[in-house]
């Protein structure tokens, strides 16, 4: 399995941006999925998370201003990020885990559990 971020950018506080993870043929329709990001100094901490048949769930950090969602027909998951602020900046990743379970409470076991990962697309929030 490949995945390869891209969207990122520099934007301003309140501004958007839509992230984008090409996946190998397949991946998102039978794959869990996910977003991750890691800003200065800290450590990887799990954004959003899509099951195979579509539900997702959010950190509380971005509920209400993020959505993750995916395009079976295009290989693709995406991350539309909104009224964005400087704690969002962060390196972005996409992942995904071919397990039977996905996100179930625990975004450091979802970590954990993730067996791919892209390498990236930088975010930077300007205030």
């Amino acid at each position: 399995v490949q995945l390869v971020e891209s969207g990122g950018g520099s934007v301003q506080a309140g501004g958007s941006l839509r992230l984008s993870c090409e996946a190998s043929e397949y991946t998102t329709r039978y794959h869990c999925m996910g977003w991750f990001r890691q800003g200065p100094g800290k450590e990887r901490e799990g954004v959003a998370a899509l099951d195979r048949d579509g539900t997702a769930n959010y950190a509380d950090s971005v509920k209400g201003r993020f959505t993750i969602s995916k395009d079976n027909a295009k290989n693709t998951l995406y991350l539309q990020m909104n009224s964005l602020n400087a704690e969002d900046t962060a390196m972005y990743f996409c992942a995904a885990e071919a397990g039977d379970d996905c996100y179930s409470g625990s975004w450091i076991e979802f970590i954990f559990n993730m067996e791919y990962w892209g390498k990236g697309t930088l975010v930077t929030i300007s205030s």
